[in-house]
């Protein structure tokens, strides 16, 4: 028979099977009458669709072929890698949301967005596996490792974000060290302004202030940037020129920013603990010199070290969360600002939870 592209669709029994040999364009035009001939064999045990002959496929077609190998038996026959490439971006696409409901019952209300949260707990999930399988194999064949990519995004996480993370840092150790001052005053307590200042800018402070800025900072620019790549096709193109996006543009940035944030850390221990060391000497008359001697005897290096540990888990939560907004970018601007400001707020709750759960296995740990 001839289809609407002019081009012939033959049908041939092979054993108990029925074969479907394409010749030409399977597209949007050709597609109804194809449907219009499945539907006839819709009784064979097998259908054998061949390809050899076939010059286009569309996501259209890819689609309908998807279904269609779902409810029945179906083989798909001289499926070259290009069209096998369509078929798989169809494949991996997620499916459009449902219209919202209107002027309906608080029970369908009430339907519709738990389905949507059930999908929202599906699709990231389905992108934590994605990531894990990625990772593992990275991990098994390190020439997939891109050391470029890290090291650009290192400088764009951490070396550009110097400044405001030990700034930021800074304030808080004088902001805090300035309103202890005047409680402490009034005891004679002035020397323990020193533990006060020690315990929390290391342990809390410093990794909560900076991941709350990175947060801010880096995780909005890569749920913009991944959107922005998702509306311009540019993530479409790389699967078709056969690069995988989690090799050059997710795992790079997760690499760089759990390297990153350690790092900045660090650089805010020492601005909190200068600022709150200030504060000390205007205010409470301790010299710099007894300040750090006080500093080294009572501050465990303990305190340190639980605040760098933190800083990985911090960074993971932060740049998952932001790439994870990335890819659910839909097409148009405005979209971008939405899931970036989700980004942003997801990230600080999930550090925030992060950081309380450190601390009561920790405490219930005696450490």
């Amino acid at each position: 028979m001839q289809n609407e592209a002019g081009k012939a669709i033959r049908i041939y029994k092979e054993g108990n099977a029925f074969v479907i040999k394409v010749q030409g364009a399977l597209d949007i035009r050709s597609l109804p009458a194809f449907m219009e001939q499945t539907k006839k064999l819709q009784d064979a045990e097998l259908l054998i669709i061949d390809f050899e002959n076939m010059v286009r496929l569309d996501t259209a077609a890819a689609l309908y072929l998807l279904r269609l190998k779902h409810q029945k038996n179906v083989k798909f026959k001289h499926l070259g890698n290009r069209f096998l490439q369509t078929i798989e971006l169809v494949k991996n696409t997620p499916p459009q949301p449902l219209p919202k409901p209107s002027n309906c019952s608080l029970l369908e209300r009430m339907g519709y967005h738990f389905y949507l949260k059930y999908r929202f707990v599906v699709a990231l999930l389905a992108f934590l596996g994605e990531l894990f399988v990625k990772k593992l194999t990275i991990f098994l064949n390190p020439k997939y490792f891109r050391y470029k990519e890290v090291l650009f995004e290192i400088n764009q996480s951490a070396i550009k974000a110097i400044g405001i993370v030990a700034l930021t840092s800074f304030l808080v150790g004088v902001v805090i060290a300035y309103q202890s001052a005047v409680q402490l005053k009034l005891y004679g307590a002035n020397i323990f302004i020193v533990d006060m200042l020690g315990i929390s800018i290391l342990r809390e402070l410093a990794p909560m202030i900076t991941a709350i800025v990175i947060a801010g900072r880096s995780g909005s620019a890569y749920t913009a940037e991944i959107g922005a790549m998702k509306i311009t096709e540019e993530l479409d193109a790389m699967r078709t020129m056969g690069f995988d996006p989690y090799f050059y543009i997710v795992i790079p940035r997760i690499i760089a920013l759990s390297i990153s944030l350690p790092i900045l850390i660090f650089i805010a221990d020492i601005a909190g603990v200068f600022g709150g060391m200030l504060i000390a000497n205007t205010q409470l008359d301790i010299s710099f010199g007894l300040f750090l001697e006080r500093f080294s005897s009572v501050i465990d290096v303990k305190h340190f070290i639980i605040g760098e540990i933190k800083g990985p888990f911090f960074a993971f939560l932060i740049a998952t969360i932001a790439i994870y907004r990335g890819f659910m970018v839909k097409d148009d601007t405005q979209s971008i600002g939405k899931n970036t400001t989700k980004s942003v707020v997801e990230s600080i709750f999930a550090v925030i939870v992060c950081d309380a759960l450190f601390s009561v296995v920790l405490t219930n740990l005696g450490i």
